[in-house]
């Protein structure tokens, strides 16, 4: 939380407890991801380096100095004594910063923080764990806009020495849906806001347009580059900036970002009469193309597909642009919807299922199972005791399961043209705990949340992925998708109407306890207007 909008400051304060120590600093200073050593130099005992268009400035009492391009230094703590850094970023072509008070800064910011966490409105039993993971949120987004990265790094491996190594610091619009209940459900309704108002800017567009990712103000120039001069975390090469991603085909982000505006509605959140016709505008889009292949939720890397999940969304999609007609009395073509969203849901039924297996599977005509389908009853495409939704359970534990922990899908080179290879994927972990909750398996569910929360480090915090054997986190760190999970599984299990109930449609009526209440008005099915003379039909 930045008290200070115009400022980038770090602060440490190394402070002595008991006794004398030695201390031994180092601080190695390099721009354009590693490549650019700065000129560094001394002024007035403040050191300074530049590149570019980038300086920063170090202030600390302790005595520094240059040696073979680095920073180095030795000083001694006594009891009661505190030696402050403070490292400040600024533009290269403006003045520097005012320096700043240290124990001040940190004064006000922990004040701050405490007063943030306080709105907590979770009270359950893992209410430490949720007000953690709403913090990271709150750190992950980028204040001026309201968007939220996925994670602050870039190429951490989802395998150590593997390829798989992508750049997370920008915004995915698929996340927006968990990420509006995880906020609203706290009661942060000003970031929720913020976030959704970030989502309808970077949509603006044509439909056809829509990107599956972008950055943290709507950008949506996002080129993937690699670079070399860089041996990537644990030799785990290429490092990677940039996220092709972001010119992919992915239908799915249809129906997440037409559910999240509709939650938006149920919840009060600063309505806005324009974005209804932008909504149309996807649903006329989603119409003429769910029924093409595509990249997936997984944005892999192989031959688009007609992957079971986005069919499923598509399906989202349509069902709450017609929810949110009937409901907020707006004007809707629903004479063709209503038909459009049964021929959607007919069509994952027949093709999306394999009867021989009793299961969903990952892609028309494949034989294998993926942990999206898991979202099959959470966004309420079948109710979670249907046979088929059943029967899809099982075989994803049955094969994709290990040691507990819940893998995305089997990789392989044809399916996604990569090396194969990752940790357990932890939000789909998450996942199956709401599932194992929706299907009244609370107890199960609650066991294998307590082994996803033995997993956060010593701070409460989540990769993307987990490895089991060696027993660390891999991906990128921390991972939004990851704690946005967390707070609504906890949510989910602590009491009745949580998101997977709300979002499935088993609390349409939102009786005491469920976070909002549905309104429901009359048809409003758009039809032709009569001009006082009745047309025969031909």
């Amino acid at each position: 939380m930045s008290l200070w909008p115009d400022r980038t400051d770090i602060i440490r304060v190394v402070e002595g407890l008991r006794g004398r120590v030695s201390m031994h600093t180092e601080l190695i200073l390099r721009f354009g991801y590693g490549m650019v050593i700065p000129w560094v130099r001394r002024v007035n005992g403040v050191l300074l380096a530049t590149a570019g268009p980038d300086s920063l400035e170090l202030r600390s009492a302790a005595d520094l100095h240059g040696k073979g391009f680095t920073t180095v230094g030795t000083f001694a703590v006594e009891r009661g004594q505190r030696v402050p850094f403070v490292l400040t970023h600024y533009p290269s072509h403006e003045p520097r910063p005012i320096p700043i008070d240290p124990d001040a800064a940190i004064d006000a910011t922990e004040r701050a923080w405490r007063a943030w966490c306080a709105r907590c409105a979770y009270d359950g039993r893992w209410r430490e764990a949720v007000i953690r993971s709403l913090i990271t949120l709150k750190a992950l987004t980028y204040a001026p806009t309201g968007g939220m990265v996925a994670a602050v790094t870039t190429s951490l491996p989802e395998q150590i020495g593997g390829t798989r190594n992508w750049d997370y610091r920008f915004c995915w619009p698929r996340d927006a849906t968990f990420t509006l209940y995880a906020l609203l459900l706290a009661g942060y309704r000003e970031e929720a806001s913020a976030w959704r108002q970030w989502l309808l800017r970077a949509a603006a567009g044509r439909p056809q347009d829509m990107q599956t990712v972008y950055g943290v103000a709507g950008e949506r120039q996002l080129t993937e580059l690699t670079l070399p001069w860089l041996p990537g975390y644990e030799a785990s090469a290429p490092v990677r900036v940039g996220n092709a991603a972001s010119t992919q085909r992915q239908l799915d982000v249809y129906g997440e970002v037409i559910d999240t505006l509709q939650l938006a509605r149920i919840a009060g959140l600063d309505p806005d009469a324009d974005s209804w016709n932008f909504e149309r505008a996807l649903i006329d889009y989603v119409e003429s193309s769910w029924c093409e292949p595509d990249q997936g939720i997984w944005e892999t890397r192989g031959p688009a597909r007609h992957f079971t999940h986005s069919k499923v969304m598509a399906w989202v999609a349509v069902d709450r642009a017609i929810q949110a007609a009937q409901m907020f009395g707006l004007k809707a073509p629903l004479r063709r919807w209503n038909p459009l969203r049964a021929a959607i849901h007919a069509d994952v039924c027949r093709n999306g299922f394999d009867a021989s297996r009793k299961s969903f599977v990952q892609y028309y005509g494949s034989k294998e199972v993926d942990a999206s389908l898991l979202l099959i009853p959470i966004v309420g495409f079948l109710p979670p005791t249907d046979p088929r939704v059943r029967g899809t359970l099982s075989a994803i534990e049955r094969d994709l399961m290990s040691d507990g922990l819940m893998a995305r899908y089997r990789t392989t080179p044809d399916l996604d043209a990569l090396p194969p290879g990752e940790g357990r994927f932890l939000p789909c972990s998450f996942w199956l705990a709401d599932n194992l909750s929706l299907a009244g398996q609370r107890r199960q569910a609650a066991t294998l949340f307590s082994r996803l929360l033995a997993l956060r480090n010593d701070v409460g915090l989540l990769a993307e992925e987990y490895d089991p054997t060696a027993r660390r986190q891999l991906g990128n760190f921390p991972q939004a998708l990851t704690h946005v999970a967390l707070i609504n599984t906890a949510r989910n299990l602590s009491r009745r109407g949580g998101p997977s109930e709300h979002r499935s449609g088993r609390m349409r009526d939102a009786p005491p306890g469920a976070p909002f209440r549905h309104r429901e008005a009359p048809d409003t099915s758009e039809r032709p207007k009569r001009s006082g003379r009745t047309k025969r039909p031909h």
